[in-house]
């Protein structure tokens, strides 16, 4: 089990971080371009606060728990990027862009996942 919690941890410490990027460092044109019309919902210091939980989410998810150096932050990580999903789903959902809700649902479950191997299974 717990090499399978790393798996999903790294899977989604890359996922997280390249979306955090992105949105921290790409003008709301370009995102629009990549797809990701919901920004335009949003203030661009909206998105780039986003983005700056998506790549400390990331962080979050790996580092504490490969340190020893604060491990509960690392479940803790977890669940905030899950309520991430839920807020990027329940975007997608008004927005009609339904094929996103599944990428949003899979992250979720992952998360999740996560959060209760490192709180319940495996607790660091």
């Amino acid at each position: 089990m717990n090499i399978a919690l790393w798996i999903v941890q790294i899977l989604l410490a890359i996922v997280f971080l390249m979306a955090g990027v992105t949105k921290i460092t790409q003008p709301t044109e370009k995102l629009v371009e990549r797809g990701m019309g919901f920004v335009e919902d949003f203030s661009p210091n909206t998105i780039r606060l986003i983005g700056v939980l998506e790549v400390l989410g990331a962080i979050g998810v790996v580092l504490p728990a490969l340190t020893g150096i604060l491990p509960w932050l690392t479940p803790l990580a977890a669940v905030g990027l899950a309520l991430t999903m839920v807020g990027a789903a329940l975007t997608h959902l008004r927005r009609g862009e339904y094929p996103n809700i599944i990428a949003n649902v899979i992250l979720f479950a992952l998360t999740v996942f996560v959060a209760y191997g490192q709180f319940v299974l495996i607790p660091l």
